[in-house]
């Protein structure tokens, strides 16, 4: 059969359902083989559109989510969505077109060497030079963009090997599965926690799968001990129980970082490197176990005594198996620094001025979404405020990336997650800055027929840096932009705009979007004018003086 037809057959063959992306000259061999194929091609307005959904495709799903691009300038808008897989840990594999390489008459005309730019930031990338490559490359692209640790892959599939025949079969998947934690690791683990005073489970990124979930909340159930997660481990456990005690939305100073710097063991479950440090480790006693897939990666900040590697929720059951409550382990001032926060975030949410303060908002969205809800978020400030003041009830039921941290997915992530879970209720918070960077794929979330709300929060001015900026006493130069009318803007791709005029109109006007089918825009003005005194001064502060 035609090479392209093989290769849309292979990618059946891995149960792919989407296909997101933006075809060019180049790919039309592999369109027309996908025109007849169960798979859909969901045709977006950039390419860091269609990388990102994919991403997150992977991300809610656990298999690999799938895009294309042509050559040159489409292969080099999914450079970013590649590092947002990679530091992300979510199974992508990406698909470009290139120029004939056996034959070509134009030259260099829109060539780079796509796969070398790739390499840096994916698992595996590769250039098909025969189509009876296809099986086993497509083979490996899905086995490495899914095994541990999950990330981006590549495939490069140039006009001409497209176009050729080829008389190759598909290869079948092996049968695998995870190592597990060899006994004396978690021998050594259980008596670590056995002759702690104040141990400390920390969740992070890779125990966000739903049977480690279930593995933690049986040990958390029979030890009862206490609970924090970093931003990319919020909703593994249910941030409304009695022994979650925060998360770790800043690195320091916050009222958490009380009940870490108590805790004499930290049980970290599921941390990398690559999120924004929740701690800073430092050599004074207190000892870290470090459990994962894979063995730490040695920082200046992170530096466990002890690995326990191997499948995370298998070693969680064999811990949990072994270990037992201890009557001489003390939580008490876990609790107390925990109701002082509670106390502080009651006083800061129910303030009513006028732009919104961001505690406030969080607030009215977590009132408006039922548990199952998901919200996705852009990259700003206010992911500070969700992630220590959002309590996630389920696993990836907030969607923010702490790993690159990129603005402009939260639109796309949201339309993704809404393909994905059509009944579940979805939210995208982006800042103005961000959302502007896709605001394009409005249009693609329109043509679906998506119901999604999508609230801006609009300060006119990249807030993340000014609040840096402030916090460095710089004077305030370089930030400030203006903004189209967002509910005209909304409106000219047909959807509905909506504009917030006080801070009691935001909760009842996100109930009556989630309720009504269509693509929702909200303009939310929002005041982040005290963002440096309470972040830097005013939690520093009320912490310490616990």
């Amino acid at each position: 059969m035609k090479a392209s037809d093989l290769f849309i057959k292979a990618l059946e063959a891995e149960g792919v359902e989407y296909i997101f992306g933006i075809p060019g000259e180049e790919n039309l061999d592999l369109l027309e083989s996908l025109r007849e194929s169960p798979i859909k091609l969901i045709l977006t307005r950039h390419e860091q559109g269609a990388g990102f959904m994919a991403a997150t495709y992977g991300r809610l799903t656990g298999k690999v989510g799938v895009c294309l691009s042509t050559l040159g300038p489409g292969a080099t808008n999914l450079v970013t969505p590649a590092a947002y897989a990679q530091l992300g840990a979510m199974p992508m594999l990406m698909i470009t077109g290139q120029k004939p390489v056996k034959t070509s008459k134009q030259g260099r005309f829109q060539v780079i060497d796509a796969v070398d730019m790739m390499r840096p930031i994916t698992k595996y990338t590769t250039q098909l030079v025969s189509g009876d490559r296809i099986p086993s490359a497509v083979r490996e692209a899905f086995r490495l963009a899914h095994d541990e640790r999950p990330g981006a892959t590549h495939i490069e599939l140039p006009e001409d090997i497209a176009a050729e025949p080829t008389t190759a079969h598909l290869l079948s998947p092996s049968v695998s599965r995870r190592p597990i934690a060899e006994y004396k690791s978690i021998n050594r683990a259980v008596e670590m926690i056995a002759a702690a005073k104040s141990p400390l489970l920390l969740i992070g990124a890779a125990a966000n799968r739903k049977l480690t979930s279930k593995m933690l909340k049986e040990l958390v159930d029979k030890t009862g001990i206490p609970y924090v997660t970093t931003q990319m481990g919020k909703g593994v456990l249910n941030e409304s129980d009695d022994l979650f005690m925060g998360n770790t939305a800043l690195s320091a100073g916050d009222f958490v970082h009380r009940v870490i710097d108590s805790a004499d063991l930290i049980i970290n479950v599921g941390h990398d490197v690559v999120e924004k440090p929740p701690f800073f480790m430092k050599d004074d006693g207190r000892q870290v176990i470090h459990i994962n897939f894979e063995p730490a990666a040695v920082d200046p900040v992170y530096f466990p005594q002890l690995e326990v590697i191997g499948d995370i929720a298998n070693t969680i059951w064999q811990v949990k198996e072994q270990i037992t409550a201890n009557a001489n382990w003390d939580f008490s001032f876990f609790f107390t620094a925990h109701k002082a926060y509670l106390e502080h975030k009651a006083e800061s949410e129910n303030d009513d001025r006028f732009p919104i303060l961001p505690e406030r908002f969080v607030r009215d969205i977590r009132t408006a979404m039922p548990d199952d809800g998901i919200v996705t978020l852009d990259n700003g400030v206010y992911k500070i405020w969700f992630a220590r003041n959002y309590p996630a009830a389920l696993p990836n039921t907030l969607l923010l990336d702490n790993a690159l941290a990129t603005m402009g997915a939260g639109l796309p992530s949201a339309m993704a997650a809404k393909m994905v879970y059509p009944d579940k209720p979805v939210i995208s918070v982006c800042g103005d800055g961000g959302f502007m960077m896709n605001s394009q794929e409005l249009e693609t979330a329109v043509r679906l027929k998506l119901h999604i709300v999508v609230i801006i929060l609009r300060d006119d001015a990249y807030g993340m840096i000014k609040w840096k900026q402030a916090n460095m006493e710089f004077e305030n130069f370089g930030l400030d932009y203006g903004n189209p009318d967002f509910v005209k803007y909304v409106e000219s791709y047909g959807g509905k705009g909506w504009r917030i005029a006080a801070a009691d109109e935001l909760l009842p006007q996100v109930q009556k979007c989630l309720a009504e089918p269509g693509v929702h825009l909200i303009d939310v003005p929002v005041d982040y004018s005290l963002n440096d005194k309470t972040l830097n001064q005013t939690l520093r502060q009320r912490s310490e003086a616990i």
